[in-house]
């Protein structure tokens, strides 16, 4: 079986054998582990003074590095950053190169999300008053917005490069949902539920993310039928035992390894975290090991080597 076969197989909740996939959103430390920049925004800097020769070669590293640390860390999937301002022809570039240099061995997924997140401070109270005053309009917004992402879904199929979808738009504080959980009903999951709907008849995967505690809303992000949950947080007080009990019939869970201890915490923190996660996810399959949101910036990369080094040891399913 090839990582992406694992990784769909955890995905669909099916049986596999030997390691517990595994992947992370973001792998930021690319500096300290191979000695280049990792491949975000800021490696278009000069995009636009670059010739054609210096952008093709500059496409060609940022391949050959999410690769590298696909290969180097055993990920079952990648989550590439391979285009300015989400240019169409440079993201279906950035796609070939990467297939081009792994084959079909890694599940490619982009962000697709199109949901209202958690509104940024200078916008949260007009958002407040809109879901009061101008529930009409913020509503044909939010179909407007899944409209248009299910249009640029189906442009990227006859491509074929990509296999699913990321949905990274965050709903929770540590405290719980930016709004009600009536509020989000009405608001966000049937938009949410009809995106899902329209990636999976497409054919594509779809992995939820959000941090903070989803709790309060969890029934909801279950019901609008993603393939999996991403990242579980252990810092806003969810318990991945929990909710493997409650949903691990219904949907595939990915994390939880608490990012906190993985940058503040001790050795033996961590190590206990890492083995939570792992014994609390791996029975009945359905689970993909990470972190509980990307390997940052600051996170010690020698923490993430840990981490990785216990799934290489007690992160398997007998062959």
């Amino acid at each position: 079986m090839t990582p992406k076969e694992n990784f769909i197989k955890a995905l669909k909740r099916e049986p596999i054998s030997g390691s517990v996939p595994t992947f992370e959103l973001v792998f930021y430390l690319t500096m300290e582990k191979f000695g280049k920049i990792h491949p975000s925004q800021r490696s278009f800097y000069q995009w636009d003074q670059m010739s054609d020769s210096e952008r093709n070669l500059h496409r060609r590293d940022i391949a050959d590095l999410y690769v590298t640390i696909a290969e180097e860390y055993e990920h079952s999937a990648i989550f590439p950053r391979v285009a300015i301002n989400d240019d169409f022809d440079e993201l279906i570039r950035g796609l070939e190169l990467i297939r081009e240099k792994s084959g079909d061995d890694y599940f490619l997924m982009r962000h697709g999300d199109a949901t209202f997140s958690i509104p940024n401070g200078n916008e949260m109270l007009d958002f407040s008053y809109r879901m009061v005053d101008d529930p009409k309009g913020l509503k044909q917004e939010a179909d407007d917005m899944v409209n248009s992402a299910l249009e640029y879904a189906e442009k990227l199929l006859k491509y074929n490069l990509l296999d699913g979808f990321a949905l990274c738009a965050d709903y929770c504080l540590n405290t719980g949902p930016f709004m009600s959980p009536k509020q989000f009903s009405e608001f966000v999951a049937p938009y949410l539920q009809r995106l899902i709907k329209g990636y999976r008849d497409m054919g594509y995967y779809t992995i939820k993310h959000t941090d903070g505690n989803i709790m309060p809303i969890i029934d909801q992000l279950v019901q609008c039928g993603p393939h999996a949950l991403h990242s579980l947080d252990p810092q806003a007080g969810v318990d991945i035992a929990e909710v493997k009990k409650l949903y691990g019939d219904k949907v595939c869970l990915i994390g939880n390894v608490n990012c906190g201890l993985l940058e503040t915490g001790t050795d033996d923190e961590v190590t206990a975290s890492v083995k939570y996660a792992l014994q609390s996810g791996m029975p009945g399959y359905g689970y993909v090991f990470s972190t509980s949101n990307c390997v940052y910036t600051g996170m010690p990369l020698e923490r993430y080597e840990l981490m990785m080094n216990i799934w290489r040891e007690e992160g398997n399913y007998p062959t």
